[in-house]
């Protein structure tokens, strides 16, 4: 097994910790590493490393900071094969899933590349007869990262990169689930020649988060996790004097009308629901046939359900890989049961599920839930797993009502080729992310991954100019330089 260290101003720190939780493969069962649950004094001493390095590296100038960014996205580019299959070992998620996820953490780099630019200010001169305002972007201080286990290799890369570009040093927390990911990051994190200090790495589970949250000297706090969990982060955060944005939970709804493309409404919506064994914040959890859709849509779901190949992901032609634990494979076919008994038909039912050669994993089959009542606990609670809930109605406004109704945010897509369709569910459609024929609407890295509701909390999201606006604070500077104080020469 692996040991599992903090990286603490430019060295690797073996924690204070005297417990520990285990690093699973979900696929084989076999022990990967421990996570050591560190102590608020690993925690201190970690931001004290931070706090100590920011004067310097606030004095840096941004086109030399963003060269050790450079540099880095080279490093995760050359081992980008060892990174993806460090991430299916630890987390589940196929090979090609684990890939893609590197890519869109690569792809936050390279917009953070950008910050000599992103971050300049803006000045009016004669606001008044010889006076000019000047606004400039000075960054925050020292920032953390408090990052969930289903995307281990792209989530602190929403943040991290652009902390550091905007001139804050920088803390990650990895989650405790899996922490090999960072591990390997931070090693080529090494190879860059960052200042002492300037980024680090603390594992841990509640008393990191405290720590982080209620230190003094942290001034913005990033999350990514459950509803219950963000809403405890952000509170505690602004409480404490910090600026927060904590992404939470979602229960994303696509709508497909009778117009829509069938082969590609199924394919992606299939994808979207079943892919990362449904743990990402933007699966597809319900979908929602109007009219003659149904006709269709729901025997063609449940075949692709059927026929998804569901193994180990470094394994050729898998589609789909284990959840992330035996207690999350419970969790999830609880939540089926409780749908069954409340009276959801489960043509496609994935409980039990055991992959030969795989016994010890912890697999849920896709499973589709028929006829899903929208006030019942399956349709409102996050299932996060494989599980795809089916309802139907009879009007778009219906629909968009439907899709209205639920305490979350986060994303919704519709399929169809009405363009006027198209326009009035993205305006009228209660999410920060809108798909119109996509089943993932996950945003590149130069626009904001926007939530609602339930969704998040906070005011400025992650990645793009979101980020430079979060790890920055506006100055304004009023100036007047009357001209009998200019020496003449």
């Amino acid at each position: 097994m692996e040991k599992i260290l903090n990286y603490i101003d430019g060295e690797w720190i073996e924690s204070t910790a005297v417990n520990f939780i285990e690093v699973i493969n979900p696929a084989t069962g076999e022990h990967l590493g421990q996570t050591p649950l560190s102590l608020r004094s690993d925690v201190d001493a970690c931001i004290q490393a931070a706090h100590a390095a920011f004067p310097g590296w606030r004095r840096t100038p941004a086109v030399e900071r963003v060269q050790y960014l450079f540099k880095l996205k080279v490093l995760m580019e050359d081992n980008l094969d060892d990174l993806a299959r460090t991430i299916t070992q630890e987390c589940g998620k196929t090979y090609e899933e684990a890939v893609a996820e590197m890519r869109r953490a690569i792809e936050n780099v390279e917009i953070a590349c950008g910050i000599p630019i992103l971050a300049q200010g803006t000045i009016a001169e004669d606001i008044a007869p010889g006076i000019d305002e000047i606004m400039i972007r000075q960054p925050v201080g020292v920032a953390a990262a408090i990052c969930p286990f289903n995307f281990p290799g792209m989530i602190p890369f929403w943040f991290m990169p652009y902390g550091l570009a905007c001139g804050n040093t920088y803390i990650v927390k990895p989650s405790e689930r899996v922490s090999l990911t960072m591990q390997k990051i931070f090693r080529l994190v090494e190879r860059c020649g960052l200042p002492r200090g300037v980024l680090n790495m603390v594992n841990g589970a509640k008393e990191a988060v405290d720590g982080l949250l209620e230190h003094p000297a942290v001034r913005a706090i990033s999350f990514v996790g459950s509803t219950p969990v963000a809403k405890y982060v952000y509170s505690q955060g602004a409480l404490h004097g910090k600026r927060v944005q904590a992404q939470g939970g979602a229960k994303n709804p696509v709508v497909i009308l009778p117009d829509a493309d069938m082969d590609m409404a199924v394919r992606i919506a299939a994808d979207s629901a079943f892919g990362c064994a449904g743990q990402r914040c933007l699966a597809t959890s319900l979908a929602i046939t109007v009219g003659e859709a149904r006709d269709w849509f729901n025997e063609a779901m449940c075949d692709a359900a059927v026929s998804r190949h569901v193994g180990y992901g470094l394994d050729a032609g898998v589609q789909m890989g284990p959840v992330i634990s035996s207690a999350s494979k419970t969790r999830i076919e609880g939540l089926i049961s409780r749908a069954a008994e409340d009276g959801a038909s489960l043509p496609v039912d994935g409980r039990g599920a055991v992959i030969p050669g795989y016994e010890k994993g912890s697999f849920v089959r896709p499973t589709i839930l028929m006829n899903l009542a929208p006030e019942s606990e399956a349709a409102r609670t996050e299932i996060f797993g494989p599980a795809l809930g089916l309802m139907h109605v009879q009007t778009i406004e219906e629909a968009i009502a439907l899709v209205n109704s639920g305490v979350y945010g986060n994303q919704a897509s519709l399929f169809t080729t009405s363009g006027h369709a198209a326009r009035r569910f993205r305006y009228e459609a209660d999410a920060g992310n809108i798909g119109i024929n996509i089943g993932v609407a996950a945003p590149m890295a130069f626009f904001p991954f926007s939530g609602w509701r339930e969704s998040f909390f906070g005011d400025l999201h992650g990645q793009g100019m979101d980020a430079v606006e979060f790890f920055t604070q506006k100055k304004v500077v009023v100036e007047r330089w009357p001209k009998e104080w200019t020496r003449k020469f």
